[in-house]
């Protein structure tokens, strides 16, 4: 039998943890995080944080040894050869994780939470995609009220990914989450049911 490999992304705060939680809070569904794995690949003494450490400076880490992640943000969305270079090491290494943990699981139907799905190019790692939208307007407050930024520093992370609307357009599923939580809850029961 076929694995049914669900990739879920979207924009940066349009909805995707809630959705994600949803899948395994209802429909008992393995979800595998590109986030979390991004984080892996820069612990303290992965080759990868000694790689950013010696590209900008000590400086670059906090007290504890831990990547500073703010500073690193600054420097990657408002450089995009430096985003780029940063990308090129950390997404091979989260594609090895999932493609490893999609062997190991004897799931049917697994969830990749990937927010840079098309941007990483890991569409060929799922049978279907879902894309969570809402409205830009709604995208850009719920990012500033959630990471609390600047208008400007919001509006820098959005346009660093591929717009909402190009997304949407490769999708087989699009979750609308510019609604309630009711709302999308509803289109997900939908979604998940279909099977494809």
């Amino acid at each position: 039998m076929t694995k049914r490999i669900i990739g879920l992304t979207g924009g940066i705060a349009t909805g995707k943890t809630t959705v994600a939680n949803y899948l395994a809070s209802a429909y008992h569904l393995p979800i595998l995080d590109a986030d979390i794995y991004a984080r892996d690949a820069v612990s303290i003494g992965s080759p990868i944080l000694d790689a950013i450490a010696h590209r900008y400076g000590e400086q670059i880490l906090l007290a504890d040894g831990n990547l500073n992640r703010q500073q690193l943000g600054n420097i990657i969305f408002e450089h995009l050869e430096e985003r780029r270079w940063l990308e090129n090491i950390i997404h091979p290494y989260v594609r090895d994780r999932f493609l490893k943990a999609i062997a190991e699981s004897s799931a049917p139907t697994i969830v990749l939470v990937i927010p840079l799905l098309f941007e990483a190019q890991m569409t060929n790692l799922v049978t279907e995609i879902w894309v969570v939208t809402c409205s830009e307007s709604q995208q850009l407050q719920r990012l500033i009220e959630r990471n609390h930024l600047t208008k400007e520093q919001a509006a820098a992370r959005i346009n660093s990914q591929l717009s909402l609307t190009e997304k949407a357009s490769h999708a087989d599923i699009v979750l609308d989450n510019s609604s309630t939580l009711e709302a999308l809850l509803k289109q997900i029961d939908v979604a998940i049911r279909s099977g494809f």
